[in-house]
């Protein structure tokens, strides 16, 4: 019998096996569980249940996830956690997913049909139930980035604040973790190449997803995008993603500074988004600092930002209205710590205003 104050969720997976330990895993954690064999299924399902929060696979026969999701988010929008195998492919479709509305994913360890997936259960848990209270973006109440900005400027004013006298190149800082590839994808596909201070991200993602993420962005973006794999020097236009199951920090060689990846240290989420802020707060004066905290679980970046905010850096938070996950921006603006609270739209166009109109050095 379903109980009232469970969290409902239905596991769609084409192999039993998985299906099985998915459920044991989620049941196990509190939550009420239906499942469903392929995608043609699940859609049956949800109209028959009304789950609260979906797991979906990505490769099934009859219908296979991607085009499930789709109808999900049409014709009954709801959390979707994308379930998928850590490759090259899988890494493509789960982007894909993200964009069409999922809310998050967990990657699969050892490949379609895992077994050793229990491995992954304190995520999958920790997801499903951020998933439980986020916001389920359905293609029908979608519109594009140069739309949704188009609005915004039309109905909102970016605020201003002068910068130093004497400009000296400076860096803005993002951190973001659930929900992240779509609002990333939002800001940095809006802003110019000739952007004159460098981007550096810290997205929680596994190693794999980030060079794929970073690839995708920069055949999207006017900036160059990559992915911090090595050291790599600081140059305005250019927007670095941190490797995911590593850290991303900033550091000096040869006299320049550059974007370094190292190991992780002991905080629960890599790349860490108060590590990487702290590193630049060594080698930037704060005024030339800019944080950006985005949507996300926990709290990762915002002690950092918010000592950021009180040395006289400028920071955002994103706002509830757009936060997928209104975790990580929400302490940082408990914490006093944010200069602006915008949507997500809003962001490029601010951090344009903020920065000089030519790069500096």
């Amino acid at each position: 019998m379903k109980r009232r104050d469970a969290i409902h969720v239905l596991v769609v997976d084409d192999s039993a096996l998985m299906r099985r330990n998915l459920r044991a895993m989620l049941e196990g954690a509190g939550f009420d569980v239906s499942t469903a064999h392929n995608g043609q299924h699940a859609l049956d399902m949800i109209a028959r249940v009304d789950p609260d929060v979906v797991t979906l696979d990505i490769n099934m026969p009859v219908m296979d996830g991607l085009t499930c999701l789709s109808h999900i988010m049409v014709e009954s929008p709801r959390p979707v956690v994308m379930v998928s195998s850590l490759t090259d492919r899988g890494a493509l479709a789960t982007f894909e997913a993200l964009e069409l509305g999922a809310v998050d994913y967990v990657s699969k360890p050892d490949g379609t049909v895992s077994l050793s997936i229990e491995r992954v259960t304190d995520e999958l848990v920790a997801k499903v139930n951020a998933a439980a209270g986020a916001r389920s973006l359905g293609l029908s109440r979608r519109v594009t980035s140069q739309q949704s900005a188009a609005a915004f400027h039309q109905r909102s004013r970016v605020a201003h604040r002068p910068l130093p006298t004497r400009a000296e190149k400076g860096l803005v800082l993002i951190g973001v973790s659930t929900g992240g590839p779509r609002v990333l994808e939002t800001i940095l596909s809006q802003l110019p190449a000739g952007l004159p201070w460098p981007v550096v991200i810290a997205q929680h993602m596994p190693k794999r997803f980030t060079r794929v993420f970073a690839e995708r962005m920069d055949r999207y973006c006017q900036l160059e995008v990559r992915e911090v794999s090595s050291p790599i020097p600081l140059e305005p236009g250019v927007a670095l993603i941190g490797k995911g199951d590593a850290d991303v920090i900033i550091g000096v060689r040869g006299g320049r500074r550059v974007a370094l990846c190292v190991p992780p240290d002991k905080s629960p989420w890599h790349p860490s988004v108060n590590r990487m802020v702290r590193s630049a707060m060594k080698h930037y004066k704060a005024d030339h600092l800019i944080g950006v905290q985005l949507t996300g679980m926990g709290d990762d970046g915002a002690a950092a930002m918010a000592e950021l905010h009180v040395q006289g850096g400028r920071t955002i938070a994103e706002s509830e209205e757009s936060a997928v996950v209104y975790g990580m921006p929400r302490v940082l603006i408990e914490q006093g710590g944010a200069t602006r609270i915008l949507h997500a739209d809003q962001v490029a166009e601010q951090l344009t205003a903020w920065l000089p109109t030519t790069p500096t050095h």
